[in-house]
């Protein structure tokens, strides 16, 4: 495979300097510590709608989707289908609500209503679904980058973490929202060019395009039977409809934000304008999956040479031209969907072209780490440091441990992401992780919101009760071959779904029984 040429490097060499001077611009304003985390409460809604679009709109998304349409169908979409509710929900109750109470973070609230143990537990789902987020994207940006360069994928991730680490330590939130207005409209753009680019190429156009998807199923939105235990389009709906619930009601990405607007209803209508941007943006990004299969149908010796690839792969290094031939026959499009959309940027895109829609990637992976690292960095200032280690610190203090936690915030992520070679879909791996870590998250804060008479105790029992759901559901092979009958049936997209209510259900269940036995009592 051919790499990008050196004109194409400079542009995103350009792009990665850009972003750098960013935040050394706004490194000026940051004075204190509100202006890093809440900017001061002085950018406008719709800023903040666009850097809220471009933190989903992440290079899982600009990679992992087309890929996932590609290998399978348009399943997926079923996810950006379900925002709206989850938006209605959030602009009603959530904003609001983190709007009155005031606090930067998005778990002090939890405190006063459960107890220390809920703030820390719900920190703890948070830093630990940041860091599979950060390093899905770190992972699916260099998975494209070596590709196109040549470098190795540590390299392209270490080099890329120390420009982001860079302008996000220097410039704060400011920097991240304004920087991310600017990759939003970047991705887009790009993301329009490589479509532009594969229908022209494609004998027939659009109709040859439709023709083969529908003939092959990949147009498809999944099932419509009633059936949890595969990923049909009852699945997707649920898992989407609880992960963007808390996506716009527990994510300190989003949370933070929506303190950085003038008034709560500037706050609201950015989240409705991030819907309305990505809904039919991540539909493009499948459209493109969609063509890119298309494209190699019509012209499958263009894509051997990923096939080989990916084959050699999972042959040890000994093996024969041969038997790797063999494999590489047998491969399904599921098995090397991430791979498409970079072979098709560097063996198709002229020069110039390709530099532009490789920064477009990188605007949204730089975008979503950003976003993720000072997140964690506030959450882990404000929910554990003050609150357990050092509650008397004075402003400057607390901006040198904001930029010393937002350092370490993206080193992790860079391990997570070297951690994560391998893996088969970008997509399928962070949706697994999400589900996972922010199932107790959701439940617990569903149960403050709506049952006030839930307390200290019932909380806990839930929460342990929906651990152990969780866990059950995760972890099907630890139980023993007799007990097989007991190992989770459902799909791995329900953990979300089924750990949320399990959590929310205990909670009320036990309080009621609690206060039914209380009448009790005191009736005899």
């Amino acid at each position: 495979m051919k790499n990008l040429p050196i004109f194409d490097l400079a542009i995103i060499a350009v792009y990665l300097l850009g972003m750098v001077l960013t935040g050394l611009y706004f490194s000026g304003k940051n004075k204190n510590a509100e202006q890093f985390t809440k900017a001061s409460g002085r950018i406008p809604g719709w800023a903040i709608g666009l850097s809220i679009y471009a933190t989903f709109l992440s290079s899982n998304t600009f990679l992992g989707v087309p890929g996932k349409a590609f290998g399978s169908n348009w399943n997926a979409f079923v996810f950006s289908l379900s925002m709206p509710l989850a938006a209605w929900v959030a602009s009603k109750y959530f904003v609001p609500f983190y709007r009155c109470t005031g606090e930067v973070s998005a778990y002090t609230h939890l405190e006063k209503r459960f107890g220390p143990w809920a703030r820390t537990y719900a920190v703890c789902c948070f830093l630990l679904t940041q860091l599979a987020r950060m390093g899905s994207i770190f992972f699916g940006i260099a998975l494209s980058l070596q590709a196109l360069t040549g470098f190795s994928m540590q390299t392209v991730m270490i080099t890329m973490g120390i420009c982001i680490i860079i302008y996000t330590v220097l410039g704060g939130i400011e920097a991240v929202i304004w920087t991310e207005v600017i990759q939003g409209v970047l991705k887009t753009l790009g993301a329009l060019l490589i479509l532009y680019l594969i229908i022209s190429r494609m004998p027939g156009g659009v109709s040859h395009i439709v023709e083969i998807g529908q003939r092959d199923g990949k147009l498809s939105l999944g099932s419509l039977s009633p059936d949890f235990t595969t990923s049909t389009f009852w699945v997707v709906l649920f898992y989407g409809f609880f992960i963007n619930l808390n996506n716009f009601g527990m994510d300190q990405n989003y949370i933070q934000r929506y303190h950085t607007a003038t008034s709560s209803r500037q706050a609201s209508r950015s989240v409705w304008l991030c819907v309305v941007l990505y809904v039919p943006a991540s539909l493009l990004f499948f459209v493109i999956g969609s063509c890119l299969y298309a494209y190699y149908q019509v012209h499958p010796e263009l894509i051997s040479g990923i096939r080989e690839q990916v084959a050699a792969e999972r042959l040890p290094a000994s093996a024969a031209a041969a038997e790797i031939s063999r494999v590489a026959a047998s491969l399904q499009p599921a098995d090397y969907g991430d791979k498409v959309m970079p072979h098709f940027m560097v063996s198709s895109i002229p020069a110039g072209l390709a530099g532009l829609i490789v920064s477009a990637i990188l605007s949204a992976a730089m975008s979503t780490i950003s976003s993720g690292m000072n997140a964690s960095a506030t959450v882990f200032t404000e929910d554990i440091y003050k609150r357990y280690i050092n509650p008397g610190l004075n402003d400057k203090q607390t901006m040198r441990l904001l930029y010393l936690l937002t350092v370490l915030a993206g080193l992790l992520g860079m391990g997570a992401g070297i951690a994560m070679i391998g893996v088969k879909s970008i997509l399928d791996a962070w949706w697994e992780l999400s589900g996972i870590f922010a199932a107790g998250m959701l439940g617990l804060f569903l149960l403050g919101m709506i049952s006030r008479r839930a307390g200290n105790a019932e909380a806990l029992t839930a929460v342990i009760i929906g651990i152990l759901v969780i866990v059950w559901m995760t972890f099907p092979g630890l139980l023993p071959g007799d007990l097989a009958w007991l190992r989770n049936p459902l799909h791995k997209n329900m953990i979300i779904v089924i750990g949320t209510l399990t959590i929310f259900l205990a909670g009320i269940i036990i309080t009621n029984l609690k206060s039914a036995a209380t009448i009790n009592n005191k009736e005899s």
